[in-house]
């Protein structure tokens, strides 16, 4: 089953790819062509060459930033850390969509700030982030709380004796992070560092926002354009171009995997105990605290704070106070129109029970794959671990594909449970990975102490194992009600009347020129988003970043 799920939009890409006629065609032919028109291309090889250079930007802010920060929030004293800490990973609850349309309200043309600066200096143009190195760096900006959460874990697990060491040679506290601290984070970094530019090769929220409108295209916009928004999609084209994504992204991930091979030689943590010490910074540790909280501000909270305002107001500039343009229009639009609510209750409806089908289902893949004698559970684990290299649009254009060709996933299409299915694929990686590092500290002698009492494998593993894994089980839950309620791209191909979802609608509203209703819909989503987030953490102590 686990197999035919991840295989399923795969093969019908790689097949529509080698067709001359769309894959529902019964002329088809195969053929190359589509390959040879991608290479020959001037126009897309000026967007793949806008896509590599969006990609390094996007990665060089995100772990610069990253790095520094990871290191500062594990290894120092600095004041107001464990706050800022929680602040700066708040753009992993939010989707990368509801982020441009904030930086859009603060910092586009028109943005909040942008006139504010104006007023001030009389710049005409103090940024500008209709630009290809904007729009990555506003890209990067979101992806931060990626390496941060990587580097900061990793951060916190070093020995301290080795800086010790570095510190009794006379080596300073910038000298020690830069020679101790920084190199026995690699692992970390290499990791992060891979997860940043495949994450920026299938974004498609900036670039759509700040890209498009200008002709700045990269792979992804490409994708959407020539399979949404054209009136004849080039099914040929898109195909073959979600190949070479798809191909440079399992490229990477196997990259990964071979540098982080050798990983035994940056063990730092043993069997001695030692016990963490910070580095102690001194005044200057008010100067960090102060340049992470402008930050913070400056790229999260005021994005945020923008954006939730405007769906208040009809009009936003700082040249009118904005309580004498308050109105709640922008939220009486999205429920009173009975297509802006039904997309609200979608989103909630494929959350919530793509969550639960997709616990139960990656708790089952753990399961076999790590208590059971199957004979293929090597390979089950393996695949298991796949769908991380297939992009969102990718994975929803494939679904699209197999509902044409295969009839029980046809049977699904125009309804959201094809975009269940399509979500749970996507996200096996994420969930299996919730589960599998509680399930292997479980020792075996508990549920094989069942079996010797006769139980067979389902009772044992139901009886003995699942209990003790419902902790896992409910941050996995937690983990893909998120990532559920926020995605967007994986479901722009399978979308139909009755089927939207809050992405859909944004993006609707946003081609129409209408804000306020994009900023409405917004607020709603981020005041779903936190309140889950922060239930989750009150209620039963999950820790997002643990």
């Amino acid at each position: 089953m686990t197999v035919v799920l991840v295989a399923a939009p795969i093969i019908p890409i790689l097949y529509q790819s080698i067709l001359s006629a769309p894959i529902y065609d019964s002329n088809a032919q195969l053929t190359t062509s589509n390959f040879h028109a991608l290479i020959t291309s001037d126009d897309v090889g000026h967007i793949l060459w806008n896509t590599l250079i969006f990609a390094g930007i996007t990665t060089l802010v995100a772990e610069l930033i990253g790095i520094f920060l990871a290191i500062v929030l594990a290894r120092t004293d600095m004041p107001g850390r464990k706050l800022l800490g929680e602040v700066l990973l708040w753009p992993m609850f939010v989707s990368t969509l509801v982020l441009a349309f904030g930086w859009f309200l603060l910092y586009g043309p028109a943005g909040y700030a942008t006139l504010f600066v104006q007023s001030l200096t009389g710049i005409r143009e103090p940024w500008n982030l209709y630009s290809l190195a904007g729009m990555a760096f506003v890209t990067g900006i979101s992806q931060v709380p990626l390496t941060l959460l990587y580097c900061q874990s990793s951060g916190a697990l070093l020995d301290p004796s080795l800086e010790d060491a570095a510190r009794t040679c006379g080596a300073g506290p910038w000298q020690v992070m830069r020679k101790v601290t920084l190199p026995m984070m690699r692992p970390a970094v290499l990791f992060s560092t891979v997860m940043n530019i495949t994450l920026a090769l299938e974004t498609l929220a900036v670039p759509l926002v700040f890209g498009e409108p200008y002709g700045i295209r990269v792979l992804t916009t490409l994708l959407y354009a020539e399979g949404i928004a054209s009136a004849q999609p080039n099914y040929g084209l898109v195909a073959t171009a979600a190949v070479v994504l798809l191909c440079t992204i399992m490229l990477l991930v196997f990259i990964q995997q071979k540098l982080l091979k050798n990983n035994r030689r940056f063990v730092s943590v043993s069997g001695k105990a030692s016990r963490p010490r910070l580095l102690a910074l001194g005044n200057w540790g008010w100067v960090l605290c102060a340049l992470t909280t402008a930050f913070a501000l400056a790229a999260i909270i005021l994005p945020l704070a923008a954006l939730v305002l405007r769906g208040f107001v009809s009009f936003l500039s700082p040249l009118i106070p904005f309580w004498t343009v308050f109105t709640l229009e922008n939220f009486a639009a999205l429920f009173s129109v009975e297509t802006y609510r039904r997309s609200i209750l979608n989103t909630l409806l494929i959350s919530t029970v793509g969550a639960v089908i997709g616990t139960a289902f990656m708790a089952l893949i753990a399961l076999v794959a790590h208590r059971s004698e199957f004979r293929l559970r090597g390979f089950l684990d393996f695949v298991a671990v796949v769908p991380r290299a297939v992009p969102g649009l990718v994975a929803g254009l494939g679904f699209f594909y197999a509902a044409i060709l295969l009839p029980p996933i046809g049977w699904l299409r125009g309804t959201v449970f094809i975009i269940i299915v399509a979500y749970v694929m996507r996200y096996i990686s994420n969930g299996y990975g919730t589960i599998v590092p509680s399930l292997l500290q479980i020792a075996p002698d508990i549920d094989r102490s069942a079996r010797v009492m006769g139980a067979d494998w389902v009772t044992a593993c139901w009886a003995a194992v699942v209990p003790i894994l419902k902790p896992a089980l409910f941050s996995c839950f937690a983990v893909l009600f998120i990532q559920f309620f926020k995605e967007y791209t994986t479901a722009v191909f399978l979308l139909s009347p009755g089927s939207e979802v809050i992405g859909s609608t944004m993006l609707q509203f946003w081609v129409q020129g209408q804000v306020g209703r994009v900023a409405a819909l917004s607020a709603v989503q981020l005041a779903i988003t936190f309140a889950f987030v922060y239930a989750s953490k009150s209620i039963f102590g999950l820790k997002f970043h643990g």
